[in-house]
């Protein structure tokens, strides 16, 4: 059985600059990586994927590394599916219910 304890998730936030045209397609390349990754995006600067091992995270780590784009800041954070549960998220005054992790059969 997968245990909620086990079960991880990876977000990524960033903070890229985007002044030079350079910079903006550089933004929007790395945003497109994380995409492509199977990252959805949170918010405009904040992406998420769950991974199903700490060994994949480490992998999806790695690769957000190899994809780091010239300046800006990027934090990545990792934390299990039990503590995803206790997020609480509001559209503008309105609490929205929990996200419920993928089904078994969307984790491989």
């Amino acid at each position: 059985m997968l245990s909620g304890y086990r079960l991880m998730w990876i977000i990524v936030m960033f903070d890229l600059p985007v002044v030079e045209k350079a910079e903006r397609k550089a933004a929007t390349d790395f945003r497109n990586t994380l995409l492509d990754m199977g990252f959805e995006m949170s918010q405009f600067s904040v992406y998420m994927r769950f991974c199903s091992s700490q060994s994949q995270i480490d992998t999806y780590c790695t690769q957000v590394e190899r994809n780091l784009p010239v300046g800006g800041r990027v934090n990545i954070l990792q934390f299990t599916d039990k503590q995803y549960e206790r997020i609480i998220t509001f559209s503008g005054k309105a609490k929205q219910p929990s996200k419920k992790p993928p089904e078994q059969y969307e984790l491989f």
